[in-house]
């Protein structure tokens, strides 16, 4: 590798490998990179970061504004909704200066009382006491992230989990929430979750295999050596993993078990820890199903979410002792104009969370001992939105909490009292310097797919944008996975519409907006949809007037910076810059060895090209390391994490050093390395504004530069 200067890209040696599977040979010049722990990979990766910083040097100045208004609008002391929980009022700090935040508690003063209580930010009521301070934990480190949380019933032990390196494996501690102290249990390297039985004796945990493959779950006795604990279940095939939890209700420990296309669960009397796991449905391929412990006319229930012959998911219930899906008794049958997508089960109610038309909705539902007595729709402000259940642990409460928020409307905690119907406003995320949300606009468009499929976008502009072309704008994709993408607000978005930048959501196949359908025409060998979809997308928004190729910069993240990898080899002209996050942009390579991380459970979302020849060539179709090309691109920014497990920052790397080697602009090819992170990038909340500003100030720079390189401070910043 040569020794390069600020001003001249790294060039990566070329060292071929030959990769053969089906009869087909790839030659691959920079696998060498893989090696993490070379000298010389790392050193390759931190002259990537020079190179970087040089290129983007220009805009510092636009960095530090971006930054500041970010924070600027903030409300740096503050905090959560209170939320009640079996005694306690349970809520999270911020504070001015520091990176994390301080979950609190204070006693329950009135039991009939559910309306959470007012405290002022800046003040300490005398009754509060400090859950866990994630500042004092993350001291010394250069990256934290908080994994559990389980207060165990009669709240006094708090066990928690945490992560200093970004690699998703987890130490596992118990504090005494009476005395202040951390307990000697102490359990390393484990995965996300745990849970308290009922007594607060046994701790139930997972662990993850040598693929970071959750594969176990375990039961600790406080107080015991880890020698000692219990091994629960244990699922062998690769495709599956396992979580473990409790239902609202107290009543159950839920062991779940499931892959990309078929689920089992298991429970547990979590009055007797030791007891062994029930299932309630052997797993059947294909078949996904969840459960909810309801209790309906003093009966114990289980109320069951599952796809068996109904692809949008149908709403059934059984006896609480159920090992069958034969007793699964229809309750809600299949729409398929609706995809039901939880269920959530409280003492008085039940509710349904769902979509319909592209948008979320909450549906609550009263049972009796013959079936559905009730079934309300509950009605959103606004035409375009995002709703969701938040903050409801207790099972008997009367009230039923939710988020709510849209492009220009701030999050908003919602609570509806079931007994009167009446609506309240808890909390809206305040966005300080006097926002005013009649100053922008949110529309849906839809685009026209290569096969007439109508792609729903979610639009915000400044209020009077003209559709003129003119207007730089920003779209974003993920399109993976089933995961929706449903409109959000977001604070420091406002450092681009402030500019006169539009930001548009293309809600492409792949992920789950429209339905089953959706995710399913964009996965395994339909996944080129989810490129085509986005591609559709772009020339939507420049065809509509919104804007223009040669002001158009593209984002997403993980499988969506896969998006971003393909659409660059497919349609460069219809882009004038590309930001891929922790990208996905080397699977065929990832998908093809069972050893890395996750691949043998994502063989059920791409396919797998190990065993067939078909799988193998649709991959390589796409992939975009494979099909860099020679001519003109787009300028890109990869950024990526040296610790990160789910996208090995071996991807983006090789595909930056192949891009330098084929592009006809090599030095508007950057790389960006957090050597201290993992999948979410850096941690805490100034390091997470400073990295966001990063990629705005680099966006903008590209969607500005032909509008007179416009990329600078506004005059009020």
């Amino acid at each position: 590798m040569s020794s390069p200067t600020p001003t001249k890209p790294p060039v990566a040696d070329v060292r071929p490998t030959e990769r053969t599977h089906h009869g087909d040979t790839f030659v691959d010049d920079y696998e060498w990179l893989r090696a993490k722990e070379d000298p010389e990979v790392i050193a390759h990766l931190e002259a990537e970061n020079a190179y970087t910083e040089a290129r983007t040097a220009h805009l510092a100045d636009l960095r530090q504004a971006i930054f500041d208004e970010i924070k600027a609008r903030t409300q740096e002391t503050d905090l959560s909704v209170p939320s009640r929980v079996r005694g306690w009022w349970y809520y999270g700090r911020t504070t001015e200066g520091q990176q994390y935040g301080v979950s609190c508690r204070r006693p329950v003063l009135d039991p009939d009382d559910w309306t959470p209580p007012t405290i002022d930010p800046a003040e300490t009521p005398e009754d509060e006491e400090v859950v866990l301070d994630l500042n004092e934990l993350a001291e010394g480190h250069e990256f934290f992230s908080l994994g559990a949380s389980s207060v165990s019933r009669d709240g006094r032990l708090l066990a928690f989990s945490t992560d200093t390196t970004g690699d998703e494996r987890f130490t596992l501690q118990v504090k005494d929430l009476t005395t202040g102290q951390v307990l000697p249990d102490r359990l390393d390297d484990i995965g996300y979750g745990a849970t308290w039985d009922l007594s607060g004796e046994h701790l139930f945990y997972t662990v993850v295999d040598e693929a970071w493959r959750p594969h176990q779950v375990w039961r600790h006795r406080l107080g015991t050596d880890r020698s000692e604990d219990v091994l629960v279940h244990d699922e062998p095939d690769e495709r599956f993993w396992v979580s473990v939890g409790r239902t609202r209700s107290d009543r159950f420990l839920v062991v779940g078990v499931g892959s990309k296309t078929t689920t089992e669960m298991h429970l547990i009397d979590a009055t007797d820890a030791t007891a062994r796991p029930r299932c309630v449905a052997p797993r059947r391929q294909g078949v996904e199903y969840s459960v909810e412990h309801a209790v309906v006319d003093g009966t114990d229930r289980l109320l069951v979410l599952h796809n068996d012959g109904a692809p949008n998911f149908e709403l059934a219930w059984a006896p609480v002792d159920a090992t069958s899906h034969e007793q699964w008794v229809p309750l809600l049958p299949h729409d398929p104009a609706v995809r039901l997508e939880d269920v959530d089960s409280f003492a008085t109610h039940h509710v349904l969370s769902q979509r319909s038309d592209g948008l979320t909705q909450l549906r609550v539902l009263g049972l009796d001992a013959d079936g559905i007595t009730s079934d309300e729709l509950l009605p959103m402000e606004h035409p375009l939105y995002t709703v969701g259940l938040s903050g409801n642990p207790e099972f008997a409460q009367p009230t039923l909490r939710f988020g709510y928020t849209t492009m220009t409307t701030p999050s908003s905690v919602m609570q509806l009292d079931l007994r009167t119907g009446e609506r309240t406003l808890l909390k809206q995320t305040p966005v300080l310097g006097g926002y005013d949300e009649s100053a922008y606009e949110q529309h849906r468009e839809w685009a026209t797919a290569e096969d007439g499929t109508q792609v729903p976008i979610s639009v915000m502009v400044p209020a009077g944008t003209p559709r003129d072309g003119s207007t730089p704008f920003v779209i974003y994709g993920y399109g993976s996975y089933e995961a929706s993408m449903d409109p959000w607000f977001s604070t420091a978005r406002l450092s681009l519409l402030d500019r006169g930048v539009g930001f548009a959501i293309a809600h492409v196949r792949g992920g789950g907006e429209m339905g089953r359908h959706w995710y399913d025409d964009g996965k395994m060998l339909h996944k080129r949809n989810t490129f085509t979809d986005f591609v559709a997308c772009a020339r939507h928004l420049a065809s509509s007037g919104w804007t223009a190729p040669d002001r158009l910069v593209a984002e997403g993240g993980s499988a969506g910076g896969l998006l971003m990898g393909a659409v660059a080899n497919l349609a460069p002209e219809a882009f004038t810059g590309i930001l891929a996050s922790v990208p996905f942009v080397d699977p065929l390579t990832s998908i093809l060895d069972p050893s890395l991380p996750l691949t043998v459970i994502e063989w059920e979302e791409w396919g797998n090209p190990l065993e067939d020849p078909e799988v193998y060539a649709y991959m390589k179709s796409y992939s975009p390391y494979e099909n860099v090309h020679e001519g003109r691109y787009p300028a890109i920014l990869a950024d990526t994490s040296l610790n990160d497990t789910r996208v090995l920052y071996v991807e983006p790397a090789k595909w930056v050093a192949r891009l330098r080697t084929r592009v006809a602009d090599p030095d508007t090819v950057l790389l960006k390395t957090e050597m201290s992170a993992g999948h979410g990038g850096v941690s805490g909340r100034y390091n997470a504004w400073k990295d966001r500003a990063f990629t705005y100030a680099w966006m903008l720079d590209q969607a500005l530069r032909h509008r007179g390189g416009a990329a600078a401070p506004t005059a009020d910043a």
